[in-house]
């Protein structure tokens, strides 16, 4: 359980991301469940979810669609030995998550080589559709370190139980507990709102 200085900040973030999910989900277009699921028809439903998810987790839209774009060239690879379709999406999420990783350890051992330098890597219209509160929560999330970022986006853009996000970071669920907590607390402090 959260603590109750919190509240107000996870209700927040809570809202910011499922807007987004929401908006997402408005997209989507009901499959028949007849005709078996072929990598084509998880392609055009996951795509821009997945690119999504790895857009919050990497704060690069080019990088993110790399990442989502490898994630599939793996599900493709192993297309034979999934189970189901929930398998598919659950091997696409953990491989986004663990694609991002990469790419953000890859910028963090670059910038001990180079100057730091980060440009506002966020498109004018990737944020077009938030209200100031949702674009300040968004940014914010940047400001987190990995796993606390990536905690926050499964949870409340990913929709995922403890125990999904438990599974998909490769962590305990109580590590995935005090995480949300710790990142929800940091989240508070860096917008400045107190209940």
């Amino acid at each position: 359980m959260i603590g109750d200085g919190t509240s107000g900040i996870e209700r927040s973030v809570e809202r910011t991301l499922g807007h987004l999910r929401t908006l997402d989900d408005s997209g989507e277009q009901e499959e028949s469940n007849d005709a078996p699921l072929r990598l084509e028809d998880l392609y055009r439903q996951q795509q821009m979810r997945m690119v999504r998810l790895a857009i919050l987790l990497v704060d690069d839209p080019a990088t993110a669609e790399d990442v989502v774009q490898e994630a599939f060239t793996g599900l493709y690879r192993n297309w034979a030995q999934l189970r189901d379709v929930k398998a598919a999406v659950g091997y696409l999420r953990t491989a986004v998550v663990n694609g991002s990783r990469s790419v953000l350890r890859r910028r963090k051992t670059a910038r001990e080589y180079q100057p730091p330098h980060q440009p506002d890597a966020r498109s004018a219209e990737s944020l077009a559709m938030l209200s100031t509160e949702h674009q300040a929560i968004v940014t914010a999330l940047g400001h987190l370190p990995r796993r606390q970022r990536e905690v926050l986006v499964l949870r409340y853009y990913g929709n995922m139980s403890e125990g999904e996000i438990a599974e998909a970071t490769g962590v305990s669920k109580g590590t995935v507990k005090s995480t949300a907590s710790r990142a929800l607390e940091a989240l508070q402090k860096h917008l400045g709102t107190s209940e």
